[in-house]
């Protein structure tokens, strides 16, 4: 369970921005995650919930994820596709010759302090 590392790490990032900008209490954090990020959201509420709780700044924000959908672009035919639905090969020519173009992000979209 990688969530629980990332969840340290966006506490720390989060605490570092807190303490820059003068910030008391965080009621809210939206992450933007992925399709095919490899992290699993359910995790990453929980291990949120069990970590946020023992952050001074963090305790009772309340984390939201939007998810961003994995998208592929084929090379020899230029057009994009459902990454997941179809996965490397192009549904339109069924060419190999593809790559992720966006899907696999992990961004702190919006803190809301109070």
């Amino acid at each position: 369970m990688h969530e629980l590392g990332i969840v340290f790490h966006i506490i720390d990032s989060l605490e570092k921005v807190g303490k820059e900008n003068l910030l008391q209490t965080v009621s809210n954090v939206t992450l933007e995650i992925g399709e095919v990020s490899g992290v699993v959201d359910s995790y990453l509420y929980d291990c949120w919930r069990w970590a946020a709780d023992k952050s001074e700044l963090l305790r009772g924000s309340k984390l939201i994820i939007e998810q961003i959908p994995a998208v592929t672009i084929c090379e020899d035919c230029g057009k994009t596709y459902g990454t997941v639905q179809y996965g490397k090969a192009c549904p339109f020519c069924s060419g190999a010759n593809t790559y992720l173009v966006v899907g696999n992000e992990f961004n702190i979209k919006e803190i809301e302090a109070c």
